[in-house]
């Protein structure tokens, strides 16, 4: 591949979210392509969906784990054979089964859950939290749970497993193989024990759902309901905490918009859009090639690493007016790219949207006005990221 033209990005590094979209603005603003650390990073909003939606760009097998020297195994057989890395036929047919179990009407019977669980937080909180420990980090597990027909007393261990199991999705995974192995299967055997009760009991959750799901005769095996019901976990726990966490220190950072979510929460659909655009805990999604492609005038060999940079995507001019202002009110702007785009766009987008919206409308009503304590560093940029901590006080919490 010709590297004529073509900037060096490094934002990993960096602890500053802001930080990074000036780096990643930067490289854009030489063009729509650059050398990332892990790869060649595609930066543009049309070039991103582009690669997004072109089945020649292939989830790699296994994740980022090839590239840390695992590339067979238990780990590498148990990344490889999940919903995410599975392309082709195989793929569809799956997503054609599961597709009738995510659908807004499924997500909308949680969003009862999802404001008891938030509403439960808050009451904790005489008037100063970590936004990020005290509430975003204990809120989805509980909603996973109610989700998929599992009692209070597993939400510990729920939440345990997914954070052992999530490092599979980090550049440091290798090292830490035993562990996402040991909570995997603690996680497999539990849900294996679920399956085999629904099976005798079906009822109102998706679990059940997922049973159900039959498409021309054609049904979900035993191992596929664990793959998924393990999958659900692991996509809807850390990304969704730490989103919100994300939201609201953005929100903070921009009082002005608290207040007007505060006074209008009717906008809570369009503030979470915004909010997922403007800070992100995503910034790209791995991909790689099958055959040699052309990029913004590059040849990229097949058996390339291409990062398709959706928070570049997401703040791109081209597509944004005024792109690094976060603006919850904003109208006629083009998709966020954060939940994918083609054959892998998230199955669970109702659901988490659904969650920070419920989230965001409880805690902006009854926290008129948080006072941010400290600043703290954000989680590593390269994986699933957000703010480590964010302690806030405010003059009262009113009753919801």
């Amino acid at each position: 591949m010709s590297t004529a033209a073509i900037s060096d990005l490094a934002y990993d590094h960096l602890d500053d979210p802001e930080a990074a979209h000036r780096e990643i603005r930067t490289a854009r603003e030489r063009g729509p392509i650059a050398m990332g650390p892990h790869g060649l990073e595609v930066l543009s909003h049309d070039l991103v969906r582009a690669v997004m939606r072109d089945d020649r760009f292939m989830v790699p097998k296994g994740f980022a784990l090839a590239p840390q020297g695992v590339t067979s195994g238990p780990l590498w057989d148990r990344a490889a054979n999940s919903l995410l890395c599975l392309d082709g036929a195989e793929h569809h047919r799956l997503r054609r089964l599961v597709a009738q179990a995510f659908t807004p009407k499924s997500a909308a019977r949680m969003r009862a859950a999802c404001i008891d669980v938030i509403s439960g937080l808050l009451d904790d909180q005489p008037g100063a939290c970590d936004m990020v420990t005290d509430i975003a980090r204990p809120y989805p597990v509980p909603i996973i749970c109610a989700l998929l027909g599992a009692p209070r007393q597993d939400w510990q261990r729920f939440s345990a497993w997914a954070e052992d199991v999530l490092r599979l999705f980090s550049w440091d995974a290798a090292a830490n193989q035993d562990a996402i192995l040991t909570a995997w299967s603690e996680l497999d055997a539990h849900v294996d024990g679920m399956i085999a009760d629904r099976r005798e009991h079906l009822t109102d959750d998706l679990l059940s759902d997922l049973i159900r799901c039959e498409d021309g005769g054609d049904r979900l095996s035993h191992d596929e309901l664990l793959m998924l019901a393990g999958g659900l976990l692991m996509a809807g726990t850390d990304t969704t905490r730490n989103q919100l966490g994300a939201a609201i220190e953005d929100l903070c950072d921009h009082p002005d918009q608290w207040r007007l979510l505060h006074e209008n929460p009717e906008l809570a659909p369009r503030a979470v859009e915004e909010l997922i655009r403007h800070r992100p805990i995503v910034f790209s999604t791995l991909r790689v090639t099958t055959e040699d492609v052309e990029l913004a005038g590059h040849r990229v060999p097949a058996g390339t690493t291409v990062l398709a940079n959706t928070a570049s995507a997401n703040r791109d001019p081209a597509v944004h007016d005024d792109p690094d202002h976060l603006d919850i009110t904003r109208e006629g702007a083009a998709p966020i790219l954060t939940f994918g785009s083609g054959i892998h766009y998230c199955l669970g987008v109702h659901l988490a949207k659904l969650e920070l919206s419920e989230a965001l409308v409880t805690i902006t009503a009854r926290i008129p006005e948080p006072r941010v304590i400290a600043r703290h560093p954000w989680k590593p940029l390269s994986g699933i990221t957000g703010p480590t901590s964010l302690p806030v006080e405010f003059a009262h919490a009113e009753a919801a």
